[in-house]
């Protein structure tokens, strides 16, 4: 009910009838409409609930309902409240309660009721939804009794002569012993009776020159009738060519967007660098936005600027990213020194014949401080792979230590451990396992 009173109630908002009625009070009609009496939809509800009916699609189909005709008069009340008569009559078999109608034969119904249509909308409309409240009463096999009708209205005004309407009410017995529950649908047409009163139409004064914009000059000599400006524009608003919001008169680039505070000209870039001078922490040198406008700085003067340099003091090639290429003599230097470590047999303790080629590592690394030393440590496959990686790591460690002792920074020093997971020898011969027993060291920045 909810989603039909609002369907209607927004098609009124469009539905304003350029002839409709002048009065808003409605003139008297008489109409003839079809009707259909459904018990069973009523029935259903009752017993079960409106949500099963709705759900299931049980209501009752055109051919379960009882037709009749009725007659009704119509009469205007208030703007928004009508009166509305009607007698009705159709033979069915009325579902008395408590009393089957098996077997029954038809008979006739007679109905006649009084209510009030409160309307939605005035007269004025050509489309009038409406709803329905009165009293009502019927005779039906010599058993009279009466009921209260509630319900929605809908009216379609044709000129000012004749609407057709349609109606939806739900009957609620008063007499309990002889009306029962239903619903009742109507649909007809009807006509005015009488003379409808037109009000009369007092002549209008001549209207002045129309001036829509309000601007003083007449829309026959406006060039733009709709939007206020000024005389010497020919009624149009002053230009402002490049719709930056500041009009030509006051803008100084007025075919360039730009902001009030300049003029009406963009915010300046003075070095040319694509940064405005508002975001340019540098207005006078050219420089990235990425660094504020400002050049980026280079320490080692080595040409490639401090934030992709690797070693921002020393100078160095752009192959090596700003560090200085390490010499093939020190590469071979580290890689005899890392051949030349040993430990005690299944530890990690460092022998005394590696310390003169850890000695010689931690010199290169006094030498070249710009550098860092990966310390990597591998064992063979002989034993658990939980004992190999953690002898594997503890070696490593232990050659960090000592250069550390050194006076390495720990810093530069990184150790990991690969435990037997990256042989470079076959493991199934002693010479392989000592192969793979190792400590590889890689200088690098």
């Amino acid at each position: 009910m909810k989603k039909i009173l609002a369907v209607l109630l927004g098609l009124t908002v469009f539905a304003t009838a350029s002839n409709a009625q002048d009065s808003e009070i409605r003139p008297a009609a008489l109409g003839v409409s079809f009707t259909l009496h459904d018990f069973e939809t009523a029935r259903l509800i009752r017993t079960t609930s409106l949500n099963n009916v709705l759900r299931n699609k049980q209501w009752a189909s055109a051919s379960e309902m009882s037709p009749g005709i009725a007659i009704t008069y119509f009469k205007g009340l208030h703007k928004y409240v009508d009166v509305a008569g009607s007698v009705g009559g159709s033979f069915l078999k009325y579902p008395v309660p408590n009393q089957s109608t098996v077997g029954g034969d038809q008979k006739f119904l007679l109905e006649a009721e009084a209510a009030f249509n409160l309307k939605m909308v005035s007269e004025k409309h050509w489309l009038i939804p409406y709803l329905i409240g009165g009293v009502g009463g019927q005779m039906y096999s010599k058993s009279f009794g009466a009921y209260i009708p509630a319900g929605v209205g809908m009216r379609v005004n044709f000129f000012d002569e004749a609407h057709f309407f349609v109606t939806a009410q739900y009957r609620v017995p008063v007499s309990t012993e002889t009306v029962s529950y239903h619903f009742f649908n109507q649909f007809g047409f009807a006509g005015t009776v009488g003379k409808i009163k037109k009000p009369e139409l007092k002549a209008l004064p001549p209207a002045p020159p129309a001036d829509t914009d309000k601007d003083g000059i007449i829309d026959s000599l406006d060039k733009c009738p709709t939007v206020p400006g000024l005389a010497k524009y020919e009624g149009c608003p002053i230009p402002d060519t490049d719709k930056d919001g500041i009009n030509d008169e006051e803008d100084k680039c007025p075919t360039v967007s730009g902001l009030a505070r300049y003029q009406g000209c963009p915010i300046p870039d003075t070095d040319k660098d694509g940064v405005n001078d508002e975001e340019d922490k540098c207005i006078t040198e050219a420089g990235p936005a990425s660094n504020q406008g400002c050049p980026f700085v280079d320490t080692d003067g080595d040409g490639i600027p401090d934030p992709e340099d690797k070693c921002p003091t020393i100078p160095g090639t752009r192959e090596n990213q700003g560090c200085p290429e390490i010499k093939k003599e020190v590469i071979e230097r580290i890689n005899y020194s890392a051949n030349n470590i040993y430990f005690a047999t299944g530890k990690y303790t460092l022998l005394s014949k590696s310390f003169k080629g850890l000695n010689d590592v931690a010199k290169i690394m006094a030498e070249n401080p710009a550098t860092r030393l990966t310390i990597d440590g591998h064992t063979d496959n002989v034993g658990s792979d939980d004992l190999n990686q953690k002898l594997s790591e503890n070696r490593a460690n232990a050659v960090k230590a000592y250069l550390v002792k050194k006076g390495v920074d720990e810093s530069r020093l990184s150790a990991t451990g690969y435990g037997e997971t990256t042989p470079i020898a076959d493991n199934k011969t002693p010479a392989g396992r000592q192969k793979n027993r190792r400590v590889e060291l890689k200088l690098g920045y």
